[in-house]
C-alpha cells in the first residue's frame, strides 16, 4: 500500500515568529525565517527564550505561513526552520515537503537534541542545508543547556548530519564566562575525531540576552585570539570566527 501524508490543511506546526525576508542567515540567498515553538533546553545565553514553551501567546498557524511562502514564489530563494528547536514539532518533515515542494531550498537550524527526529527531516530529502550547534564539548553540554545528559543525543545527532551527505555547518556559541580556551580544544578534538573539517564559533552577542550578567560579565567582549585560533585549526581543520572581535 503507498505511503499517505498529511495533507496540506492537516499539517500542524506551532510558528512562534515569521521572519519575511533575511540575507544574513544563509549567505547568497534570500530567506524567509520560519521560528518555531518549543525547545527541551534552558541554554543560558539564550536569546529565544520565549520560544522555549510548546504553547505562548501570539502563534500563528502554518497555514497562514504557507500562504505568506506561496506569495513570495520567485521572489525568495530559500525558507529556514529554526526555533527554539524545531525538531521538537513532529509535522516538521511534512512542511519541510511542502516548502520544498514550492521551489524552495531548505535549510534546518537545530541543536540536534533528538537524533531521531533529526534524521526523520534529514531522510524527506527536502533539506539542503542544516546547521547544527555544538554547544560544548559532549560531557559538558549541561553547563550550556542545564539539562543532565543532553551531550548524548547531540553528539549522535553529530553524527547524523555527517553521515547524511547534506551541506552543513557546525557552530558553537562563545561566551567566555561559560566555556573557556580549554573546552574550545576539546571541542575541536571531538568535531575532527567523528571526521568534521570545519568549524564557526559564534561571538556571543550581549544584545537581546535575557540575562544579565552575561550581558555585562567582565570577560566580555568574546575574542579569540590569532594563537588560539591557529591552535584549533591544527586541531580539527577550517575554523572561522564570526561576529566582533
Amino acid at each position: 500500500m503507498a505511503e499517505t501524508f498529511p495533507s496540506e490543511d492537516t499539517v500542524r506546526l506551532r510558528v512562534g515568529g515569521f521572519e519575511p525576508l533575511t540575507t544574513v542567515d544563509w549567505e547568497g540567498r534570500l530567506s524567509a525565517v520560519v521560528f518555531l515553538q518549543g525547545c527541551p533546553w534552558r541554554c543560558r545565553y539564550c536569546h529565544n527564550a520565549e520560544l522555549a514553551a510548546l504553547t505562548a501567546p501570539g502563534m500563528r498557524p502554518w497555514a497562514e505561513i504557507r500562504q505568506l511562502l506561496e506569495a513570495r514564489v520567485g521572489f525568495l530563494d530559500a525558507v529556514i526552520f529554526s526555533g527554539g528547536e524545531p525538531t521538537i514539532q513532529s509535522d516538521l518533515p511534512h512542511a519541510a515537503e511542502q516548502v520544498a515542494e514550492l521551489g524552495f531550498e531548505v535549510a534546518l537550524h537545530t541543536n540536534g537534541f533528538d537524533p531521531n527526529a533529526l534524521s526523520a527531516v534529514l531522510t524527506t530529502g527536502a533539506i539542503d542545508f542544516v546547521a547544527l550547534d555544538i554547544k560544548a564539548p559532549f560531557e559538558d553540554y549541561e553547563l550550556i543547556t542545564q539539562v543532565p545528559r543532553s551531550g548524548d543525543g547531540a553528539r549522535r545527532s553529530l553524527r547524523v548530519v555527517l553521515d547524511s551527505g547534506i551541506a552543513h555547518e557546525l557552530r558553537t556559541t562563545y561566551h567566555p564566562a561559560l566555556l573557556s580556551a580549554d573546552h574550545l580544544r576539546q571541542i575541536a578534538r571531538e568535531l575532527a575525531e567523528a571526521g568534521a573539517e570545519r568549524w564557526i564559533i559564534q561571538l556571543f552577542r550581549p544584545q537581546g540576552c535575557p540575562v544579565r550578567w552575561l550581558r555585562e560579565s567582565i570577560a566580555l567582549p568574546a575574542h579569540v585570539s590569532a594563537e588560539l585560533r591557529a591552535e584549533l585549526s591544527a586541531l580539527l581543520g577550517e575554523v572561522e570566527v564570526r561576529g566582533t572581535e
